[in-house]
């Protein structure tokens, strides 16, 4: 069964770049909005540059990471099927249908700016931007340390992560109202 840390390998790293596809993309939004809201011919050309690096990197990594990272971790529940009856994996799969939940809603944003549908503002993208953050934070603390018990701290921890982010964006939303080059 020396295949089996072959299969994992190949799973993390799929989960890996997924996640880089997820942290990237709403970026890119971002500066697409940032760009709609500009004066021509600023708003074509960077509309255009922005709408193909988006459409590269959604189907190129983004996607079929995310496909590839599915059928990795069905195989490695295939090859050791007990995983299922864990605690602490039966906690992470949860985290896994909110990040596939993120992914389509994020496929959504994708859409609509492809159509030059602009509904969200650039802050709200920003913030959308950190979901992700949330969701690899709850999974990688819950596949190093396997505890799905300790809800108490967990949840206490990833609060006060999204008040230091949230901190953190009304002080760069602060410094970019005073400097919007920054």
């Amino acid at each position: 069964m020396a295949y089996y840390f072959y299969i994992k390998a190949f799973h993390l790293i799929f989960v890996i770049t997924w996640f880089a596809g997820l942290f990237y993309i709403p970026r890119l939004f971002v500066y697409q909005i940032e760009a709609f809201h500009k004066p021509s011919p600023d708003k074509e050309i960077l509309g255009q540059q922005l709408k193909l690096m988006a459409k590269r990197l959604w189907f190129i990594i983004t996607w079929p990471s995310a496909v590839l990272a599915l059928l990795f971790g069905i195989t490695l529940f295939y090859l050791n099927p007990t995983l299922v009856y864990q605690d602490w994996m039966q906690v992470k799969l949860g985290f896994v249908v909110l990040l596939f939940i993120y992914h389509f809603k994020t496929h959504h944003f994708y859409k609509q700016l492809q159509n030059d549908v602009v509904k969200k503002s650039s802050s709200f993208m920003r913030i959308w931007n950190e979901g992700a953050t949330f969701i690899l934070f709850a999974v990688i603390f819950l596949v190093i340390l396997k505890s799905a018990i300790n809800w108490i701290w967990g949840v206490v921890g990833i609060l006060v992560l999204g008040i230091l982010i949230m901190l953190g964006f009304k002080v760069y939303k602060n410094i970019r109202a005073k400097n919007p080059e920054a």
